[in-house]
């Protein structure tokens, strides 16, 4: 980090040594997690748990997907999150003629100079670190899965060559849910590549009023980097090394299974047609050892996980027509589903 002390290197032998570098790693990152905040709310009015589970995500090394009407700051809350970790930063616009090379890149005839031509490939904008993919459920399924191939397997192929994206890669994805005439929905299988589901929802008075201030007056603030990429490499890491008991694993495991029709609970059966898959305990447990390093804990609490569950569910449980016609929603599925896993 560049303000503060580095991360010490997720190395050593002993587990003194071990022990040592864990501590001191809970400390920086509960350090920079006040720092952060302090940075981001220079630009940013209010979002408080966005801005929380955007963090989260990107120290755990997960992708998101967020869900909010035009005109809340979306684009300038992700800007503002590379500024902070000092990354490259894109934005893509997705429309309907948008075609896969337009976002991979593509190879063209360049004359060198002893007069030969020859083909070379021209990177497209998702050679960076953190990718905005804006209205992305309006591009065609192909655009889609060029975009979704690379957030799996961290590289491009083009004419016949493979190009490794830099590190680290995030993929921040917008979808507008006024519009959905003309659009491409990400199918379940996509969409599962996406740690959080994030809502952004409208501001209180008081919030909204700071940001017509903020945006109307001179422009005086400036966020400052505070990690690097390198940094941020080593903070996933330590996230994974974070202990954490094989019962909160378990219960992780069980919020996700629960979710899937066929088993005891009876809402469950009654109001959803899909549930979640196995890498929804998977993301449980990292956001959930995460957050306990950004509250300045060494362990996973249930608490931790039960806080992950919306954002990590709410694209993987699917509601059936009889839900929505009771006006269940998933949040209600999800909140229901923690209070009655064990």
């Amino acid at each position: 980090m560049s303000d503060s002390k580095s991360p010490p290197p997720v190395s050593g032998n002993g587990k003194d040594a071990d022990f040592e570098m864990e501590k001191e790693m809970v400390e920086v990152l509960r350090t920079a997690h006040a720092t952060i905040d302090k940075e981001v709310s220079k630009i940013i009015v209010g979002q408080k748990d966005v801005i929380e589970q955007m963090l989260t995500a990107m120290l755990s090394g997960g992708h998101c997907l967020l869900t909010g009407a035009p005109g809340l700051a979306k684009t300038l809350l992700v800007s503002t999150l590379g500024k902070v970790f000092d990354l490259s930063f894109r934005r893509i616009q997705f429309t309907p003629d948008l075609m896969p090379s337009d976002i991979t890149g593509t190879e063209i005839l360049e004359e060198s100079v002893n007069g030969h031509r020859e083909l070379v490939f021209s990177k497209g904008p998702i050679f960076a670190n953190i990718i905005l993919a804006d209205e992305i459920n309006r591009t065609p399924p192909k655009t889609q899965a060029a975009l979704l191939e690379a957030m799996q397997e961290k590289q491009v192929t083009a004419a016949g060559n493979t190009f490794p994206l830099e590190k680290p890669f995030f993929v921040l994805a917008t979808q507008n849910p006024i519009e959905m005439e003309g659009t491409y929905p990400l199918p379940e299988a996509q969409l599962d590549r996406f740690m959080f589901n994030i809502h952004i929802g409208y501001l209180s008075e008081d919030d909204e009023v700071a940001v017509v201030q903020q945006t109307t007056a001179v422009q005086t603030e400036e966020v400052k980097p505070l990690f690097s990429g390198e940094d941020l490499l080593k903070c996933h890491n330590v996230v994974r090394r974070v202990p954490i008991a094989e019962d909160i694993v378990r219960y992780a495991v069980r919020l996700a299974a629960n979710s899937r029709p066929g088993g005891n609970d009876e809402f469950i059966n009654e109001w959803v047609s899909w549930g979640a898959g196995t890498r929804a305990g998977q993301f449980l447990v990292l956001g959930a050892k995460t957050r306990a390093l950004l509250q300045g804990r060494a362990h996973v609490t249930k608490d931790d996980i039960n806080q992950m569950a919306l954002p990590v569910l709410r694209h993987r449980v699917l509601i059936n027509y009889r839900a929505e016609a009771e006006g269940i929603s998933v949040e209600n599925v999800v909140e229901k589903l923690i209070s009655s896993t064990k």
